[in-house]
């Protein structure tokens, strides 16, 4: 809207009059109601007092045209009276002052009292709404931080996409099973206050601890989930020790036992597309010997898709599941293992999303790592494109 009356403003205003100009702006804030006036305020310059006394003549009605000051007339702008005020504030708002070691302000929240205190200490005279009218004018506007850097990007990014999709669809098309596997927040699991609101009776909100020290609690939930692309259904195993291949691999195991083997009778196939870092990353050897375990238990050739280096965001189950899970505990709290366990049940979508969830309280020790020999047995077979990216683990020949 701002920017709308901003327009309007610049293209007549060179015909408008000190009276025209007031209550032009007058009818502008009346047409826009509440906040009319701060906000045609901020699009023309014009002082709220100048629009409130526009306001008053129309509640007046129409009165023949008095006295009308001549263009440049009236009392002077705090700009023309101070020349070098708006160099001055720039200097202090600019993005660059940030990484200024000299600058008074590298430390201090940059608020419009703080500005104005900066520059009096320079010694202009300036309010806090002098300030903002001036920042307006500027074209600065108050902005939160924005999350968009994912950190630095890969040269075969999209190709790898292409890959991960073309890999998606031919096992689809011959009704192999395909899931998305990624680990949760961790979340603390006491009387902690979530972030979130729920509807609750007048004047009895949940009550919730006032520090979130975990030695509070009963433990963390490490919520690792698998998520059934074609089928649309999430399977969340929740754990209560480590986040570690071992746990992962668990994780996809007790997920096909209770539903895949069933689902998908005689597939031969899995298709594993996950991130690359973390308990199911590209690196981590544990991921790979643990897998084989599977592959040797199941049958099962397990092809494993990463997705690239900042990219975790595109894996299926983040928005599809991951995203529903959030928004139904919010404002709710975690008071033991069961609550997590039947918040994550229950959540549900328009589009027919079914998720189960179960709880793993076995113990996953950190740093378990292969040995060399169980490393060199691995029956892996990489891809020509991006091997480090995209594997294939067949079940392992048994000895005779």
């Amino acid at each position: 809207m701002v920017e709308v009356v901003k327009t309007k403003y610049e293209a007549i205003r060179g015909v408008l009059d000190e009276r025209a100009r007031r209550l032009w702006a007058a009818a502008e804030a009346l047409a826009y109601g509440y906040g009319g006036t701060a906000m045609v305020s901020a699009a023309t310059g014009l002082s709220g007092q100048t629009i409130r006394a526009g306001l008053r003549e129309l509640a007046e009605g129409p009165a023949e045209k008095g006295r009308v000051r001549k263009p440049g007339g009236g009392r002077k702008r705090a700009v023309d009276l101070q020349p070098g005020l708006l160099s001055a504030l720039e200097k202090l708002v600019s993005p660059t002052a940030r990484g200024d070691p000299e600058s008074s302000l590298r430390w201090t929240l940059k608020s419009r009292s703080q500005l104005a205190r900066e520059l009096q200490e320079q010694g202009f005279k300036v309010s806090s709404t002098l300030v903002g009218r001036l920042l307006n004018k500027m074209d600065y506007r108050l902005q939160a931080m924005r999350k968009t850097r994912e950190g630095s990007g890969h040269d075969d990014r999209d190709t790898q996409f292409e890959y991960i999709n073309g890999a998606i669809r031919d096992h689809q098309a011959r009704g192999e099973p395909t899931i998305s596997v990624d680990t949760k927040k961790k979340e603390l699991v006491g009387d902690f206050k979530k972030a979130g609101v729920e509807w609750q009776p007048k004047g009895q909100p949940e009550e919730a601890l006032v520090y979130d020290f975990a030695h509070l609690g009963l433990g963390k939930a490490i919520p690792y989930g698998v998520y059934d692309i074609a089928r649309n259904e999430g399977w969340v195993t929740v754990g209560t020790d480590h986040d570690t291949p071992r746990f992962a691999v668990e994780g996809i195991r007790k997920w096909w036992l209770a539903k895949g083997r069933r689902t998908y009778r005689g597939a031969k196939r899995l298709l594993i597309t996950a991130d690359g870092g973390g308990s199911n990353g590209h690196r981590p050897r544990a991921w790979k010997t643990e897998l084989q375990k599977f592959a040797n238990e199941t049958g099962l050739a397990i092809h494993v898709c990463h997705y690239p280096p900042g990219t975790s965001k595109w894996n299926k189950i983040e928005h599809r599941l991951f995203s529903f899970i959030t928004i139904n505990w919010r404002g709710r709290a975690l008071t033991c293992f069961e609550t997590v366990v039947k918040l994550i049940q229950a959540t549900k979508t328009t589009k027919g999303l079914k998720v189960r969830a179960v709880l793993d309280s076995a113990k996953y020790p950190a740093g378990e790592v292969p040995d060399d020999e169980e490393t060199r047995a691995l029956n892996i077979h990489r891809s020509p494109w991006h091997g480090d990216w995209n594997y294939t683990i067949r079940p392992q020949l048994k000895q005779t």
